[in-house]
Order: C-alpha cells, then sequence, then structure tokens
C-alpha cells in the first residue's frame, strides 16, 4: 500500500491522489493501487517555519509514524518544501520514503541534455533551501525568476490557487512563465504542487508545444510511485 502523507497543502494531496488514479485510467476498480492518504493539515507551515527546524520535523515524523503503523510499504510526500526535511525524516522512519526532488532530476536526466537551463517556479522557502539546486546543479543551470516577478507573479498565482481562484492564478503566473521561455530553459519545473493546478486549469496553456515544457513533480512523484508499488 501506498502511504501519501499531505495537507501540505490539502489541494496539493488531492491532485497527487487524482493523478495515481488517472494513471490507472480504464482499468477496473480491483486493480487501482491501495492507498492511504493521511491529509495532516496540522503541519507546521513549511516556509514560515524554516527557523524552527525541530518543530515542522517532529509533525512529519508523527505523520509518517502513522502512516508505517497502517503497513504501508513506502511514502510518498507530495510537498516540495517538505524534502528539506527529508535526509533527517528518512532517519526515523523504517520504511521508505520517495524523494521528489531527485526522481524530478532524474526525469529531467533523461530528456535534457548536460549544461542545459532548466526553469522552477516555486515558493521562496524552495528557492531558498535549495532543494533542487542540490541535485540540478550537478548537471544543469536552474534559473528562477527576478525577486520582483517571484512576489507578483509565482507567489501571487501560488495564493490564489489556495484561495481556490485558478482563473486570477493561471493569469498571475503567466509572466514567470514568459520570463523562463525567454531565457530559453529547456524545461520549467512548477516546483509548488499548487503551481500545475493553475498552469494546466485553463485551454491557454494546454496547446501540446507548451505543456511539454513543464514538468509536473507531482505527476513524475504518482508515477514513480505506482512503478514502486508494482
Amino acid at each position: 500500500m501506498i502511504g501519501i502523507l499531505g495537507g501540505m497543502g490539502t489541494q496539493a494531496g488531492l491532485d497527487f491522489c487524482s493523478k495515481l488514479a488517472k494513471l490507472n485510467r480504464g482499468k477496473s476498480d480491483q486493480n487501482y493501487p491501495l492507498f492511504l492518504l493521511y491529509n495532516k493539515s496540522n503541519i507546521p507551515d513549511r516556509k514560515q517555519n524554516l527557523g524552527k527546524y525541530k518543530k515542522v520535523l517532529k509533525s512529519l515524523v508523527v505523520g509518517c509514524k502513522f502512516l508505517q503503523r497502517n503497513r504501508c510499504k513506502f511514502i510518498s510526500m507530495p510537498c516540495n518544501t517538505a524534502h528539506y526535511w527529508y535526509d533527517d525524516l528518512k532517519k526515523k522512519i523504517k520504511i521508505p520514503i520517495l524523494n521528489m526532488p531527485k526522481i524530478v532530476y532524474e526525469s529531467a536526466a533523461k530528456n535534457c541534455k548536460k549544461n542545459s537551463k532548466i526553469g522552477l517556479l516555486a515558493t521562496d522557502a524552495t528557492i531558498k533551501t535549495g532543494i533542487y539546486n542540490k541535485y540540478f546543479n550537478k548537471r544543469y543551470k536552474l534559473i528562477s525568476p527576478q525577486k520582483k516577478l517571484q512576489v507578483k507573479s509565482v507567489n501571487k498565482s501560488i495564493k490564489f490557487v489556495k484561495m481556490g481562484k485558478t482563473k486570477e492564478a493561471e493569469k498571475a503566473i503567466k509572466p514567470a512563465v514568459n520570463y523562463l521561455l525567454k531565457m530559453r530553459c529547456k524545461k520549467i519545473i512548477l516546483g509548488c504542487t499548487e503551481l500545475p493546478i493553475a498552469i494546466f486549469a485553463y485551454k491557454s496553456f494546454k496547446k501540446a508545444k507548451l505543456s511539454k515544457i513543464f514538468m509536473d513533480p507531482n505527476l513524475i512523484l504518482a508515477e514513480a510511485s505506482m512503478k514502486k508499488y508494482k
């Protein structure tokens, strides 16, 4: 059984479960994966508590141990920023925990030449902690929007998704996407689990040519979860 530590945020966890289901579309009910979603929405806000490392770690450990007790074989965490605690978290849990940034890097390595420019759209906390740089800097040039664009475009889009305003979120994220396209990024990582909801909500971003440039960590994690499940 797949253990899912959700609640970071709730929509991101549900989006991950939806992607697990879509990957198995067309199968009978009995052939869908067994999974347990723990929507642990009381985990302290990751971006606001980077300085309170142990407080967040303790809550993540409690969530993972719940999944461990309920006989899950491994754990997936559909939250990018939460992987800042990954190394210490896995030391305290007996079952495997999939590493989202590492899995996204491995996916990029299959599709992008060495030294390519890769864009990263993410929260301030994800960028600050360098959880993607840790892997991508070995092979690629990781590019994020400039500070002003980060605030007015990326952060605003994420906030709109959390408010349920997907149309406004899609409009807000466009300038940041266009900036990374002008920088000639070969791929753009949607490094916040709210962003795929903004990007793919409306037809303007569903053009095949453009959509292929986006890397959705939630979908990539779902694909990796299915491979491990089998």
